[in-house]
Protein backbone atom coordinates (compact mmCIF):
# COMPACT_ATOMS: atom_id res chain seq x y z
CA UNK A 1 0.00 0.00 0.00
CA UNK A 2 2.15 3.60 -1.30
CA UNK A 3 0.54 6.58 1.49
CA UNK A 4 3.46 9.19 1.25
CA UNK A 5 4.04 9.57 -2.71
CA UNK A 6 2.17 12.78 -2.92
CA UNK A 7 3.14 15.01 -0.38
CA UNK A 8 1.74 18.14 -1.56
CA UNK A 9 -0.88 17.44 -4.17
CA UNK A 10 -3.90 19.23 -2.64
CA UNK A 11 -2.44 22.24 -1.14
CA UNK A 12 -2.34 24.13 -4.39
CA UNK A 13 -5.78 24.85 -4.30
CA UNK A 14 -7.86 28.47 -3.78
CA UNK A 15 -10.21 27.17 -0.74
CA UNK A 16 -13.41 28.13 -1.38
CA UNK A 17 -15.58 29.05 1.97
CA UNK A 18 -18.77 30.68 1.02
CA UNK A 19 -20.70 27.18 1.41
CA UNK A 20 -22.37 25.41 4.62
CA UNK A 21 -19.86 22.76 5.89
CA UNK A 22 -20.67 19.28 4.33
CA UNK A 23 -19.66 17.15 7.00
CA UNK A 24 -17.99 16.57 10.32
CA UNK A 25 -14.46 15.23 10.21
CA UNK A 26 -12.89 12.88 13.00
CA UNK A 27 -10.27 10.51 13.39
CA UNK A 28 -9.33 7.76 15.76
CA UNK A 29 -5.65 6.37 16.34
CA UNK A 30 -4.69 3.09 17.84
CA UNK A 31 -1.91 4.64 19.38
CA UNK A 32 -1.16 8.19 19.94
CA UNK A 33 2.50 8.01 20.21
CA UNK A 34 4.35 5.80 17.01
CA UNK A 35 8.00 5.23 16.42
CA UNK A 36 9.86 5.86 12.84
CA UNK A 37 8.73 2.74 10.50
CA UNK A 38 5.96 1.49 12.71
CA UNK A 39 2.30 0.85 11.62
CA UNK A 40 -0.31 3.30 12.45
CA UNK A 41 -4.04 2.40 12.20
CA UNK A 42 -6.24 5.55 11.34
CA UNK A 43 -10.06 5.22 11.32
CA UNK A 44 -11.81 8.12 9.51
CA UNK A 45 -14.91 8.97 9.75
CA UNK A 46 -16.91 11.55 8.43
CA UNK A 47 -20.68 12.55 9.70
CA UNK A 48 -22.23 13.98 6.21
CA UNK A 49 -24.19 17.19 6.86
CA UNK A 50 -28.64 16.80 6.72
CA UNK A 51 -28.55 19.40 3.73
CA UNK A 52 -25.30 17.94 1.65
CA UNK A 53 -24.59 17.71 -1.62
CA UNK A 54 -21.67 16.57 -3.50
CA UNK A 55 -21.14 16.79 -7.20
CA UNK A 56 -18.26 14.78 -7.84
CA UNK A 57 -15.87 12.61 -6.12
CA UNK A 58 -13.61 14.57 -3.81
CA UNK A 59 -10.54 13.02 -2.55
CA UNK A 60 -9.42 12.93 1.88
CA UNK A 61 -6.30 15.13 2.27
CA UNK A 62 -4.88 13.99 5.48
CA UNK A 63 -1.64 15.58 6.62
CA UNK A 64 0.89 15.01 9.30
CA UNK A 65 2.20 18.61 10.58
CA UNK A 66 5.09 19.30 12.89
CA UNK A 67 5.12 22.14 15.76
CA UNK A 68 5.62 24.62 13.18
CA UNK A 69 2.91 23.65 11.46
CA UNK A 70 5.25 22.32 8.47
CA UNK A 71 4.03 19.35 6.59
CA UNK A 72 6.03 16.16 7.05
CA UNK A 73 3.39 13.47 5.27
CA UNK A 74 0.47 12.33 4.10
CA UNK A 75 -2.55 10.08 4.22
CA UNK A 76 -4.10 11.85 0.73
CA UNK A 77 -6.63 9.24 -0.09
CA UNK A 78 -10.21 8.16 -1.94
CA UNK A 79 -12.69 6.99 0.12
CA UNK A 80 -13.54 3.45 0.47
CA UNK A 81 -17.44 4.71 -0.57
CA UNK A 82 -16.89 7.54 -3.03
CA UNK A 83 -18.35 11.08 -2.20
CA UNK A 84 -21.10 11.26 -5.10
CA UNK A 85 -22.25 8.50 -3.04
CA UNK A 86 -22.55 10.14 0.26
CA UNK A 87 -26.42 10.70 1.25
CA UNK A 88 -27.42 13.24 4.25
CA UNK A 89 -27.09 11.87 7.64
CA UNK A 90 -24.93 9.70 6.54
CA UNK A 91 -22.12 8.37 9.01
CA UNK A 92 -19.10 7.52 6.41
CA UNK A 93 -16.30 5.32 8.81
CA UNK A 94 -13.37 3.37 7.66
CA UNK A 95 -9.68 2.12 9.00
CA UNK A 96 -6.50 2.27 7.04
CA UNK A 97 -3.21 0.65 8.13
CA UNK A 98 -0.06 2.72 7.22
CA UNK A 99 3.60 2.98 8.52
CA UNK A 100 5.34 6.27 9.78
CA UNK A 101 7.82 7.13 7.51
CA UNK A 102 11.42 7.74 8.37
CA UNK A 103 11.19 11.24 8.35
CA UNK A 104 14.07 13.45 10.38
CA UNK A 105 11.75 14.50 13.29
CA UNK A 106 11.00 13.26 16.74
CA UNK A 107 8.18 15.15 18.99
CA UNK A 108 4.55 16.18 19.20
CA UNK A 109 2.67 16.64 15.89
CA UNK A 110 -1.20 16.90 14.62
CA UNK A 111 -3.28 15.69 11.91
CA UNK A 112 -5.58 17.92 9.89
CA UNK A 113 -8.05 16.64 7.08
CA UNK A 114 -10.12 18.08 4.32
CA UNK A 115 -11.43 17.41 1.24
CA UNK A 116 -10.47 18.62 -2.58
CA UNK A 117 -11.64 18.45 -5.70
CA UNK A 118 -9.41 16.60 -8.30
CA UNK A 119 -10.43 18.66 -11.30
CA UNK A 120 -9.95 21.88 -9.79
CA UNK A 121 -8.26 21.45 -6.44
CA UNK A 122 -10.47 23.20 -4.58
CA UNK A 123 -11.70 22.51 -0.63
CA UNK A 124 -15.18 21.68 0.95
CA UNK A 125 -15.99 23.52 3.97
CA UNK A 126 -16.24 21.19 6.99
CA UNK A 127 -17.28 21.35 10.41
CA UNK A 128 -14.70 21.54 12.69
CA UNK A 129 -11.43 22.92 14.05
CA UNK A 130 -10.40 25.11 11.80
CA UNK A 131 -6.82 24.57 11.08
CA UNK A 132 -6.56 27.21 8.16
CA UNK A 133 -7.63 27.22 4.23
CA UNK A 134 -10.34 24.55 5.06
CA UNK A 135 -8.08 21.91 6.31
CA UNK A 136 -9.56 20.63 9.86
CA UNK A 137 -7.24 19.03 12.73
CA UNK A 138 -8.09 15.95 13.75
CA UNK A 139 -6.12 14.49 16.29
CA UNK A 140 -2.54 14.80 17.76
CA UNK A 141 0.32 12.15 18.18
CA UNK A 142 4.05 11.88 19.33
CA UNK A 143 6.90 10.69 17.15
CA UNK A 144 9.26 8.82 18.82
CA UNK A 145 12.90 7.66 17.29
CA UNK A 146 12.40 4.59 15.63
CA UNK A 147 14.94 2.69 18.41
CA UNK A 148 11.77 2.90 20.27
CA UNK A 149 10.57 -0.34 17.81
CA UNK A 150 10.91 -3.33 19.25
CA UNK A 151 14.23 -4.75 17.77
CA UNK A 152 14.06 -6.87 14.71
CA UNK A 153 16.69 -7.70 12.15
CA UNK A 154 16.25 -10.01 8.97
CA UNK A 155 18.20 -12.63 9.59
CA UNK A 156 18.79 -15.93 7.16
CA UNK A 157 17.10 -16.05 3.50
CA UNK A 158 16.75 -12.21 2.26
CA UNK A 159 18.16 -10.11 -0.52
CA UNK A 160 19.65 -7.16 0.46
CA UNK A 161 17.34 -4.12 0.92
CA UNK A 162 16.38 -1.79 -2.36
CA UNK A 163 15.08 1.56 -2.22
CA UNK A 164 12.79 2.78 -5.34
CA UNK A 165 14.20 5.31 -7.00
CA UNK A 166 11.35 7.45 -7.28
CA UNK A 167 10.46 7.68 -3.56
CA UNK A 168 13.12 7.38 -1.18
CA UNK A 169 10.49 6.05 1.73
CA UNK A 170 9.50 2.76 0.04
CA UNK A 171 11.80 -0.19 0.62
CA UNK A 172 11.81 -3.73 0.37
CA UNK A 173 13.73 -6.94 0.96
CA UNK A 174 12.93 -9.87 -0.96
CA UNK A 175 12.85 -13.29 0.49
CA UNK A 176 14.61 -16.29 -0.80
CA UNK A 177 12.78 -20.30 -0.27
CA UNK A 178 13.04 -19.49 3.27
CA UNK A 179 12.96 -16.35 5.04
CA UNK A 180 13.59 -16.12 8.84
CA UNK A 181 13.06 -12.66 10.85
CA UNK A 182 14.52 -12.47 14.71
CA UNK A 183 12.81 -10.30 17.26
CA UNK A 184 13.15 -9.16 20.58
CA UNK A 185 11.05 -11.44 22.64
CA UNK A 186 7.84 -9.50 24.31
CA UNK A 187 6.64 -12.21 26.16
CA UNK A 188 3.27 -11.55 25.50
CA UNK A 189 0.71 -11.89 22.26
CA UNK A 190 1.98 -9.43 19.48
CA UNK A 191 0.49 -8.76 15.92
CA UNK A 192 2.63 -9.24 12.94
CA UNK A 193 2.01 -6.86 10.56
CA UNK A 194 3.42 -7.86 7.28
CA UNK A 195 3.73 -6.02 3.86
CA UNK A 196 4.31 -7.49 0.20
CA UNK A 197 3.82 -8.35 -3.08
CA UNK A 198 5.60 -10.36 -5.86
CA UNK A 199 5.87 -8.87 -9.50
CA UNK A 200 4.97 -9.69 -12.09
CA UNK A 201 2.60 -11.89 -13.72
CA UNK A 202 5.03 -13.02 -16.55
CA UNK A 203 7.28 -13.99 -14.22
CA UNK A 204 5.94 -16.65 -12.16
CA UNK A 205 2.53 -17.44 -11.05
CA UNK A 206 0.44 -16.89 -7.75
CA UNK A 207 2.38 -18.36 -5.17
CA UNK A 208 1.56 -19.55 -1.09
CA UNK A 209 3.57 -18.18 1.70
CA UNK A 210 3.52 -19.35 5.15
CA UNK A 211 4.27 -17.90 8.64
CA UNK A 212 5.70 -20.35 10.90
CA UNK A 213 6.69 -20.39 14.50
CA UNK A 214 8.26 -22.79 16.36
CA UNK A 215 7.44 -24.98 14.60
CA UNK A 216 3.40 -24.00 13.86
CA UNK A 217 1.98 -22.62 10.76
CA UNK A 218 0.22 -19.39 12.09
CA UNK A 219 -0.81 -18.69 8.34
CA UNK A 220 -1.13 -19.33 4.68
CA UNK A 221 -1.27 -16.45 2.30
CA UNK A 222 -1.91 -16.59 -1.24
CA UNK A 223 0.33 -13.71 -2.97
CA UNK A 224 -1.13 -12.48 -6.64
CA UNK A 225 1.54 -11.14 -9.04
CA UNK A 226 1.51 -7.86 -8.63
CA UNK A 227 -0.86 -7.48 -5.83
CA UNK A 228 0.62 -5.79 -3.15
CA UNK A 229 -1.25 -6.14 0.35
CA UNK A 230 -1.07 -5.83 4.04
CA UNK A 231 -1.69 -8.68 6.68
CA UNK A 232 -1.83 -8.81 10.36
CA UNK A 233 -1.13 -12.14 12.22
CA UNK A 234 -1.59 -12.89 15.93
CA UNK A 235 1.64 -14.11 17.03
CA UNK A 236 0.82 -15.82 20.49
CA UNK A 237 3.06 -15.58 23.34
CA UNK A 238 3.54 -19.24 23.91
CA UNK A 239 5.72 -19.95 20.47
CA UNK A 240 7.90 -17.37 21.90
CA UNK A 241 9.74 -19.23 24.27
CA UNK A 242 11.88 -17.84 26.84
CA UNK A 243 14.47 -16.52 25.22
CA UNK A 244 15.75 -12.73 24.33
CA UNK A 245 15.48 -13.34 21.07
CA UNK A 246 12.38 -15.14 19.02
CA UNK A 247 12.10 -16.38 15.19
CA UNK A 248 9.94 -16.84 12.61
CA UNK A 249 10.02 -17.63 9.21
CA UNK A 250 8.22 -16.88 5.67
CA UNK A 251 8.17 -19.90 3.62
CA UNK A 252 7.70 -19.53 -0.05
CA UNK A 253 6.54 -22.73 -1.77
CA UNK A 254 7.80 -21.98 -5.32
CA UNK A 255 10.94 -19.30 -5.92
CA UNK A 256 12.07 -17.99 -9.36
CA UNK A 257 15.24 -17.15 -11.01
CA UNK A 258 14.76 -13.55 -13.54
CA UNK A 259 17.63 -14.62 -16.01
CA UNK A 260 15.97 -17.98 -15.94
CA UNK A 261 12.51 -17.21 -16.51
CA UNK A 262 13.28 -14.56 -19.21
CA UNK A 263 15.56 -17.05 -21.07
CA UNK A 264 18.79 -14.67 -20.51
CA UNK A 265 16.80 -11.26 -20.95
CA UNK A 266 16.82 -10.30 -17.73
CA UNK A 267 20.62 -10.63 -15.73
CA UNK A 268 19.22 -11.01 -12.56
CA UNK A 269 20.66 -14.02 -11.30
CA UNK A 270 19.17 -14.17 -7.80
CA UNK A 271 16.50 -16.49 -5.95
CA UNK A 272 13.55 -14.59 -5.44
CA UNK A 273 10.52 -15.15 -3.18
CA UNK A 274 8.23 -12.42 -2.57
CA UNK A 275 8.98 -9.25 -1.45
CA UNK A 276 8.63 -7.55 1.94
CA UNK A 277 8.07 -3.87 2.20
CA UNK A 278 7.65 -3.76 6.03
CA UNK A 279 7.15 -6.80 8.28
CA UNK A 280 6.89 -5.62 11.73
CA UNK A 281 5.72 -7.18 15.48
CA UNK A 282 3.87 -5.02 17.26
CA UNK A 283 3.57 -6.42 20.67
CA UNK A 284 1.30 -3.07 21.88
Amino acid sequence: MAFFVALAAAGCGKPKNTAPPVATPSVTLNHDRVATGSPLEITYKFVVASDAKFDEDFRVFAHVLDTDEEQMWTDDHMPPKPTSQWKPGDTIEYTRTIFVPAFPYVGDASLVVGLHSTKDQHRLPLSGQDAGQLSYRVATLQILPQTDNLFTVFKDGWQSAETSTNDAFIEWQWTKKVGTLAFKNPKKDAIFYLDLDSPSKELHDAQKVQIVMGGETLAELTVTPDARELHKITLPARLMGDADLSELQLVVDHTFQPSVVTNGASKDTRELGVRVFHAFVDPR
